[in-house]
Protein backbone atom coordinates (compact mmCIF):
# COMPACT_ATOMS: atom_id res chain seq x y z
CA UNK A 1 0.00 0.00 0.00
CA UNK A 2 3.05 2.39 0.44
CA UNK A 3 4.34 1.74 -2.60
CA UNK A 4 1.34 2.39 -4.46
CA UNK A 5 0.76 5.85 -2.30
CA UNK A 6 4.52 6.64 -3.38
CA UNK A 7 4.01 6.00 -6.87
CA UNK A 8 0.72 7.76 -7.05
CA UNK A 9 2.47 10.86 -5.49
CA UNK A 10 5.25 10.66 -7.84
CA UNK A 11 3.60 11.23 -10.40
CA UNK A 12 0.50 13.53 -9.03
CA UNK A 13 4.01 15.75 -8.26
CA UNK A 14 5.18 15.31 -12.13
CA UNK A 15 1.51 15.86 -13.39
CA UNK A 16 1.47 19.30 -10.95
CA UNK A 17 4.75 20.54 -12.35
CA UNK A 18 3.44 19.86 -15.28
CA UNK A 19 0.45 22.09 -15.42
CA UNK A 20 2.14 24.76 -13.40
CA UNK A 21 4.57 25.12 -15.97
CA UNK A 22 2.04 24.95 -19.39
CA UNK A 23 0.05 27.79 -17.05
CA UNK A 24 2.68 29.87 -17.12
CA UNK A 25 3.94 29.42 -20.87
CA UNK A 26 0.85 29.09 -22.43
CA UNK A 27 3.00 26.05 -24.52
CA UNK A 28 2.21 22.32 -24.65
CA UNK A 29 4.16 20.84 -24.47
CA UNK A 30 6.90 23.64 -22.45
CA UNK A 31 10.00 22.10 -22.92
CA UNK A 32 12.05 20.86 -25.48
CA UNK A 33 15.45 19.02 -26.01
CA UNK A 34 17.67 20.37 -28.55
CA UNK A 35 19.03 17.73 -31.09
CA UNK A 36 20.94 19.78 -32.90
CA UNK A 37 23.96 22.28 -32.55
CA UNK A 38 22.56 24.92 -34.95
CA UNK A 39 22.06 27.08 -32.19
CA UNK A 40 25.86 26.82 -30.71
CA UNK A 41 27.30 28.33 -28.61
CA UNK A 42 24.13 29.88 -26.71
CA UNK A 43 21.82 26.78 -27.01
CA UNK A 44 23.70 23.77 -27.35
CA UNK A 45 23.04 20.20 -28.24
CA UNK A 46 21.01 18.47 -25.11
CA UNK A 47 20.10 21.45 -23.44
CA UNK A 48 16.49 21.31 -22.39
CA UNK A 49 14.43 24.36 -23.21
CA UNK A 50 11.90 26.38 -21.69
CA UNK A 51 9.37 27.79 -24.06
CA UNK A 52 6.70 30.33 -24.01
CA UNK A 53 3.92 31.37 -25.82
CA UNK A 54 5.18 34.51 -28.24
CA UNK A 55 2.80 37.56 -26.75
CA UNK A 56 2.66 36.44 -23.19
CA UNK A 57 6.06 39.11 -22.56
CA UNK A 58 6.83 40.32 -26.47
CA UNK A 59 9.24 43.00 -26.34
CA UNK A 60 9.92 45.99 -28.21
CA UNK A 61 8.51 46.25 -31.82
CA UNK A 62 7.29 42.97 -32.22
CA UNK A 63 5.49 41.08 -35.07
CA UNK A 64 2.98 39.46 -33.47
CA UNK A 65 5.14 38.70 -29.98
CA UNK A 66 8.12 38.44 -31.76
CA UNK A 67 11.23 40.87 -32.19
CA UNK A 68 13.35 40.71 -35.12
CA UNK A 69 17.27 41.23 -34.60
CA UNK A 70 16.70 43.66 -37.39
CA UNK A 71 13.84 45.21 -35.45
CA UNK A 72 15.68 46.20 -32.22
CA UNK A 73 19.22 45.07 -31.79
CA UNK A 74 18.74 46.41 -28.37
CA UNK A 75 17.10 43.78 -27.29
CA UNK A 76 18.39 40.06 -27.00
CA UNK A 77 17.67 36.50 -26.16
CA UNK A 78 20.58 34.25 -25.46
CA UNK A 79 22.82 36.98 -25.63
CA UNK A 80 22.31 38.09 -29.41
CA UNK A 81 19.55 40.31 -30.68
CA UNK A 82 16.31 38.68 -31.82
CA UNK A 83 13.71 36.91 -30.36
CA UNK A 84 14.76 32.92 -30.36
CA UNK A 85 11.83 30.90 -31.88
CA UNK A 86 10.75 27.49 -32.20
CA UNK A 87 8.69 27.65 -35.58
CA UNK A 88 6.73 24.21 -37.35
CA UNK A 89 8.93 24.44 -41.05
CA UNK A 90 6.65 25.12 -43.85
CA UNK A 91 3.87 24.83 -40.97
CA UNK A 92 4.22 20.93 -41.23
CA UNK A 93 3.38 20.03 -38.04
CA UNK A 94 4.44 16.30 -38.61
CA UNK A 95 7.81 17.57 -38.78
CA UNK A 96 10.08 18.13 -35.86
CA UNK A 97 10.00 22.23 -34.99
CA UNK A 98 13.07 23.91 -35.70
CA UNK A 99 15.01 26.23 -32.75
CA UNK A 100 16.31 29.28 -34.42
CA UNK A 101 16.69 33.39 -34.44
CA UNK A 102 13.88 35.97 -35.83
CA UNK A 103 16.40 38.13 -38.14
CA UNK A 104 13.60 40.03 -39.73
CA UNK A 105 10.00 40.38 -40.64
CA UNK A 106 9.03 40.55 -44.54
CA UNK A 107 6.07 41.16 -46.30
CA UNK A 108 4.08 39.46 -49.07
CA UNK A 109 6.02 39.77 -52.54
CA UNK A 110 8.65 42.03 -50.84
CA UNK A 111 12.46 41.97 -52.49
CA UNK A 112 14.41 41.68 -49.09
CA UNK A 113 17.49 41.19 -50.89
CA UNK A 114 19.46 44.64 -49.84
CA UNK A 115 17.77 44.08 -46.40
CA UNK A 116 19.33 41.10 -46.11
CA UNK A 117 22.76 40.39 -44.30
CA UNK A 118 25.14 39.35 -47.29
CA UNK A 119 26.98 37.26 -45.40
CA UNK A 120 23.86 34.74 -44.87
CA UNK A 121 22.75 34.61 -48.53
CA UNK A 122 25.50 32.07 -49.73
CA UNK A 123 26.21 33.35 -53.31
CA UNK A 124 23.05 35.01 -54.55
CA UNK A 125 23.79 38.54 -56.33
CA UNK A 126 19.91 39.45 -56.97
CA UNK A 127 16.39 39.15 -55.19
CA UNK A 128 15.97 36.81 -58.72
CA UNK A 129 19.07 34.11 -57.42
CA UNK A 130 17.35 34.09 -53.80
CA UNK A 131 14.77 31.52 -52.66
CA UNK A 132 11.99 32.82 -51.13
CA UNK A 133 12.67 36.38 -53.06
CA UNK A 134 9.94 38.20 -53.83
CA UNK A 135 8.56 36.43 -50.69
CA UNK A 136 5.75 34.06 -51.34
CA UNK A 137 4.12 35.57 -48.25
CA UNK A 138 4.81 37.92 -45.15
CA UNK A 139 6.64 36.22 -42.49
CA UNK A 140 9.75 35.49 -40.38
CA UNK A 141 13.37 35.41 -41.61
CA UNK A 142 15.14 33.03 -39.69
CA UNK A 143 18.83 31.84 -38.82
CA UNK A 144 20.45 29.02 -36.57
CA UNK A 145 23.69 31.09 -34.59
CA UNK A 146 25.65 28.43 -35.83
CA UNK A 147 24.77 28.24 -39.23
CA UNK A 148 26.16 30.22 -42.32
CA UNK A 149 23.03 30.96 -43.59
CA UNK A 150 19.16 32.05 -43.56
CA UNK A 151 16.89 29.01 -43.16
CA UNK A 152 14.50 30.33 -46.37
CA UNK A 153 18.15 30.19 -48.36
CA UNK A 154 19.68 27.47 -50.49
CA UNK A 155 18.52 24.45 -52.79
CA UNK A 156 16.91 22.92 -50.24
CA UNK A 157 15.38 25.20 -47.50
CA UNK A 158 14.70 24.63 -44.19
CA UNK A 159 11.62 26.46 -44.49
CA UNK A 160 9.58 29.14 -46.02
CA UNK A 161 9.17 32.58 -44.72
CA UNK A 162 7.98 31.68 -41.16
CA UNK A 163 4.29 32.30 -40.64
CA UNK A 164 3.27 34.24 -37.69
CA UNK A 165 0.55 30.96 -37.40
CA UNK A 166 3.54 28.44 -37.54
CA UNK A 167 5.77 29.86 -34.77
CA UNK A 168 5.10 27.42 -31.37
CA UNK A 169 6.72 29.63 -29.32
CA UNK A 170 9.86 31.87 -28.03
CA UNK A 171 12.85 30.00 -26.10
CA UNK A 172 12.72 31.89 -22.98
CA UNK A 173 15.83 29.73 -20.76
CA UNK A 174 17.95 26.73 -21.17
CA UNK A 175 18.75 24.17 -18.87
CA UNK A 176 22.29 22.76 -19.52
CA UNK A 177 22.42 18.86 -20.54
CA UNK A 178 18.92 18.08 -19.15
CA UNK A 179 17.19 17.15 -22.67
CA UNK A 180 19.43 14.17 -23.04
CA UNK A 181 17.69 12.26 -20.93
CA UNK A 182 14.79 12.58 -23.43
CA UNK A 183 16.81 12.59 -26.50
CA UNK A 184 18.06 8.90 -25.23
CA UNK A 185 14.71 7.92 -24.44
CA UNK A 186 14.09 8.71 -28.45
CA UNK A 187 16.83 6.96 -29.58
CA UNK A 188 16.03 3.87 -27.60
CA UNK A 189 12.48 3.87 -28.61
CA UNK A 190 13.11 3.94 -32.46
CA UNK A 191 15.76 1.40 -31.84
CA UNK A 192 12.99 -0.86 -31.03
CA UNK A 193 10.24 -0.07 -33.13
CA UNK A 194 12.95 0.30 -36.39
CA UNK A 195 13.28 3.62 -38.45
CA UNK A 196 10.63 2.97 -40.87
CA UNK A 197 8.06 2.35 -38.36
CA UNK A 198 8.35 5.29 -36.43
CA UNK A 199 7.79 7.70 -39.49
CA UNK A 200 10.50 9.58 -38.84
CA UNK A 201 13.49 10.40 -40.76
CA UNK A 202 17.12 11.21 -39.72
CA UNK A 203 18.66 14.01 -41.64
CA UNK A 204 22.63 15.35 -41.96
CA UNK A 205 21.13 18.40 -39.68
CA UNK A 206 19.45 15.98 -37.85
CA UNK A 207 16.17 17.81 -38.11
CA UNK A 208 13.29 15.05 -37.41
CA UNK A 209 12.74 13.26 -34.08
CA UNK A 210 9.68 13.03 -31.41
CA UNK A 211 7.65 15.87 -33.17
CA UNK A 212 5.99 17.11 -29.28
CA UNK A 213 9.40 17.03 -27.43
CA UNK A 214 12.20 18.15 -29.50
CA UNK A 215 13.40 20.43 -31.44
CA UNK A 216 16.18 20.86 -33.88
CA UNK A 217 18.20 23.17 -36.39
Amino acid sequence: MMYVTDIVSSAGSVLLVGVLLFAVSGVWPPLVAIESPSMDPHIKEGDLVFVMEEDRFSGPGDHEGVVTAANDDSYRAFQRPGDVIVYEPDGNSRQTPIIHRAMLWVEADENWYDRANQDYIGSADSCDELTSCPADHAGFITKGDNNGRYDQVGSSPISEPVKPGWVVGTAEMRVPLLGQVRLQWNQAGATDVGANETGLAVTNEAETAAVNTTASG
